[in-house]
């Protein structure tokens, strides 16, 4: 048995799987989720305890992760009338490991910080089957003794864990992260358009990039559902195009353009507009075939 006590707010695609790492390991868990049921459900599954609400949570973790949609949830989650805030005791540590604006996570930390409570913001990349098997790539923000104590959770969940900068450099780098492999799959769409309308085998083709320069994470993540209209959820299209907008965001604040992110937010934008908001962003195939015609 570890002797942390962590608190797991959000059990989605990627939490659930995380926080059973987590159970796994040993450390004393509590949870609690949005969805009705769902945090019983999984405790009874995973041996944890369940809060009835935030303020609960907090009180009873010396660490609290949140892994849920955007900045406002984590706001509402850790500093609303029944938030993580309310229980916690001084000395608490929040871990952030959604992926939400940088200045949200700044200004969260700020305010947590005047209330006694250290805060990584430390978001992910890496699909489900990476958060399943403990092998996510984590990149941290913060103060360096905050990463150091939280080092050995973090662990649990990644393979390589990174200590990126201050509070908020850790959503900063996982923008950019996602806005080059949002970029990548646009290109690669693109590509398998192109292939088929030239009536090229699939199979030798895929066989051929693998091996060769063209090779990369997205085409051995999404080639195959693209070209089969898979479009099973392991990073849906609606997250995706969240955290392109935000990339883009950053990019306009600072004066800089990205135009392949760009290009990538508009295939985003149509897929979801399609419908394949829900679905994984392999989805975008779909946009991409519409515009070669």
């Amino acid at each position: 048995m570890q002797d942390q006590r962590i608190g797991f707010i959000g059990l989605g695609i990627m939490g659930s799987r995380m926080a059973a790492n987590l159970a796994r390991a040993g450390y004393r868990l509590t949870v609690w989720t949005h969805t009705p049921g769902k945090a019983e459900q999984w405790a009874r599954e995973h041996g944890a305890s369940i809060a009835a609400d935030c303020a609960q949570l907090g009180e009873l973790s010396d660490i609290v992760i949140t892994m849920v949609v955007d900045g406002s949830q984590v706001r509402e989650l850790l500093l609303g009338p029944n938030g993580v805030a309310q229980g916690a005791a001084e000395g608490t540590m929040c871990i952030d490991m959604s992926t939400i604006a940088p200045a949200d996570a700044v200004e969260i930390g700020g305010e947590l910080k005047g209330r006694g409570i250290a805060m990584l913001d430390a978001p992910v990349t890496g699909s489900s089957p990476r958060a399943e098997d403990g092998t996510l790539t984590i990149m941290a923000g913060g103060e360096r003794e905050s990463f150091e104590r939280a080092l050995g959770v973090l662990g649990v969940m990644g393979e390589v864990i990174v200590h990126v900068g201050p509070l908020g450099s850790g959503q900063k780098v996982k923008l950019v992260n996602n806005a080059i492999a949002a970029a990548n799959a646009t290109a690669l769409a693109e590509a398998l358009v192109l292939a088929r309308a030239e009536g090229l085998d699939s199979e030798a083709l895929l066989e051929v990039l693998s091996s060769g320069s063209g090779a990369s994470t997205m085409l051995s993540l999404k080639a195959r559902p693209m070209l089969e209209r898979d479009f099973t959820t392991l990073f849906k299209t609606d997250h995706m195009l969240k955290d392109v907008r935000l990339c883009l965001d950053e990019a306009s604040r600072t004066g800089v353009r990205f135009p392949a992110a760009e290009h990538a937010l508009e295939l985003l934008e149509q897929a979801a507009g399609e419908g394949h908001g829900d679905e994984d962003f392999a989805s975008i195939v779909d946009p991409a075939q519409s515009r070669a015609r």
